[in-house]
């Protein structure tokens, strides 16, 4: 990443004291243009991807077989406490006989761990035992423990001497490893020893198959995860010290290259965000259980990442819905908050991790102010850059669509690959194209490159002005957005210009729109002159809408809410063009009663 965005936040100061409300941030506004650069990354080669491929072949091999045999744990060296609360509704499900997972349902008499016919997020959910956090917070362990055996008894013999794809991935693996040992009283209840021994032998070789792929893991949280579950193993098994030297050593590279100097992950999902915490208070919690320190790297990424995931909640406390991810309630990330042990308040900008938040009142605003991310590190990596979100108290008025990353039974293929276009988000699309683009495999190609940022706070309230270049080579245009917040919160004014780019010969009008996604709640009317719109929540506050040019228009859309459920709404469209010396459209968000 020495290429990449300049790191320029502040070194995270050290966690407080019980005595303190909160850390410490610096999250100054910084007067000044700031450049904010793509790293040059064009994905993973041709040459990666069959190293790859080899790799995930030789599992299958005797060798990696040979490899994985060892002595295995008479018992493990403690329980830790999940620190996470499961879903109730989830586990009540599966002790009635069924799982359930985005709106996908599957009983339990049909399952069939050697051949899941189910989307890839469910196999996960089940390969990775994360449901046994929920059927734990659905009764006692003498009622649940009887089925959560069954159900490991069935993965054993599917799974556990064969090594395949995705039961045995290095996310699933180290999420195992944390779930198994985190809710060992529910499957370790048995008296049948030779259960129980193929139980604690599985957890030493998937340790052991961590060790061998964790490194060539693709970045992200799926290769953070793989670290953790390493580093816990070495925690929870005896004779771990050389694994847990080795683990910790790997798990601090990781981070150092997982995450922004500013606290965010570097695929810029805040889905991404909530697991990494997750998984890193989990395994905060293994120390914690052996009565060693968690050492400090680990605290110090835990109180960078917690500030800079409650930058993108709106007042109500949910998340915003940006590359890929939901809109998560504010129950779940308050519970995941809990369990870091970080007491913070929002970051108001992660310069690096390219979000921007301005407050004023009850009144939220959150931009995009940065390209997508790097190809090599997303599969749900969006078009949305200069987009953004605007919450009143519990009302979202302006919203993306969001979603992309959750398919399952409300969200087919299809929809998630048009949930990351440029119009799936509340900006500027020029001649109906995205301002990065997204390739036929899924990855995303060429377009936005650099980002211009100046942020000023002022009498006249909060000024955010940023533009793009994603235009640029194919239409030869710029794209400057302007956002000023009033202090009181009851106006958000904006204008959009499109500007010619340098050394830019295109001639001609190009056509383009600027959309703004409503929340779930709101009905919108367009006034008698045609500029104008009424903002109707029922119950809530009215707010009106005004542009300056173009064409308006109310148009269908939906919003993905964190279950990953879509619901109809509707967004307000700006038709116009722009000339080849370019066009400015001014408008008005305004909060009338």
């Amino acid at each position: 990443m020495g290429e990449g965005r300049p790191l320029t936040s502040a070194p995270a100061d050290p966690l407080p004291d019980a005595a303190d409300d909160t850390l410490p941030l610096d999250d100054t506004i910084e007067p000044g243009k700031r450049l904010i650069r793509l790293p040059a990354d064009k994905g993973l080669s041709l040459g990666d991807r069959i190293a790859n491929h080899i790799t995930r072949l030789t599992w299958r091999t005797p060798l990696h077989a040979f490899r994985l045999k060892g002595r295995f744990p008479l018992k493990l060296l403690g329980v830790p406490a999940d620190p996470v609360p499961g879903d109730a509704r989830a586990g009540t499900a599966i002790r009635a006989g069924h799982f359930l997972h985005r709106g996908l349902k599957l009983p339990l008499t049909e399952l069939d761990f050697p051949s899941l016919a189910v989307a890839p997020a469910f196999a996960d959910y089940l390969h990775s035992f994360a449901w046994l956090r929920d059927l734990a917070a659905a009764g006692t362990r003498a009622e649940t423990s009887p089925i959560a055996e069954a159900l490991v008894r069935q993965w054993l013999a599917a799974h556990g001497e064969t090594v395949s794809e995705p039961a045995w991935s290095a996310e699933n693996s180290g999420w195992r490893i944390l779930f198994w040992a985190s809710h060992a009283p529910l499957i370790l209840s048995s008296s049948d020893l030779i259960y129980r021994s193929a139980v604690l032998n599985q957890l030493a070789r998937a340790a052991r198959h961590l060790d061998r792929i964790a490194d060539k893991t693709r970045p992200g949280v799926g290769q953070l995860v793989a670290w953790v579950g390493i580093v816990a193993a070495s925690l929870l098994m005896p004779g771990g010290e050389p694994r847990q030297v080795f683990g910790e050593a790997g798990l601090r590279k990781v981070l150092e290259t997982s995450f922004y100097a500013d606290g965010g992950t570097i695929s810029r999902s805040p889905q991404a965000q909530l697991d990494a915490i997750m998984a890193l208070s989990m395994l905060a919690r293994i120390y914690d259980m052996r009565r060693i320190e968690v050492p400090p790297f680990v605290q110090e990424v835990l109180a960078r990442a917690v500030p800079a995931l409650l930058g993108l909640t709106h007042s109500d406390g949910g998340m915003g819905s940006w590359q890929g991810s939901g809109a998560t309630s504010a129950a779940a990330i308050q519970a995941i908050v809990e369990a870091s042990g970080v007491r913070t308040r929002p970051l108001k900008q992660a310069r690096d991790w390219g979000y921007q938040r301005l407050v004023a009142s009850k009144v939220v605003v959150l931009a995009d102010a940065a390209p997508p991310p790097i190809a090599r590190v997303t599969e749900a990596g969006c078009a949305s850059t200069l987009a953004f979100e605007l919450s009143d108290g519990d009302e979202r008025i302006v919203v993306n669509c969001g979603g992309a990353a959750l398919t399952g039974a409300t969200i087919p293929a299809d929809l998630a690959r048009g949930l990351r276009t440029t119009a799936a988000h509340s900006t500027l699309v020029v001649a109906d194209s995205n301002s990065t683009a997204i390739l036929a495999n899924g990855s995303l190609g060429k377009g936005v490159t650099e980002v211009e940022l100046d942020r000023r706070e002022t009498q006249q309230g909060s000024r955010l002005e940023m533009s793009h270049d994603g235009y640029a080579r194919r239409h030869g245009l710029i794209h400057r957005r302007l956002l000023i917040l009033s202090p009181n919160g009851r106006e958000l004014r904006g204008e959009d210009m499109l500007l010619p780019a340098t050394r830019s010969r295109r001639k001609g009008d190009k056509g383009f729109v600027l959309r703004f996604h409503l929340g779930p709640n709101i009905s919108a009317s367009l006034t008698a002159d045609g500029l104008g719109g009424l903002l109707r929540i029922a119950g809530g506050p009215l707010w009106q809408f005004r542009t300056s040019e173009g064409s308006l228009a109310v148009e269908e859309s939906l919003w993905v809410d964190g279950e990953g459920r879509p619901h109809p709404t509707e967004q307000l469209v700006v038709t116009s063009s722009a000339p080849a010396g370019g066009a400015s459209i001014g408008w008005i968000f305004k909060h009338i009663g």
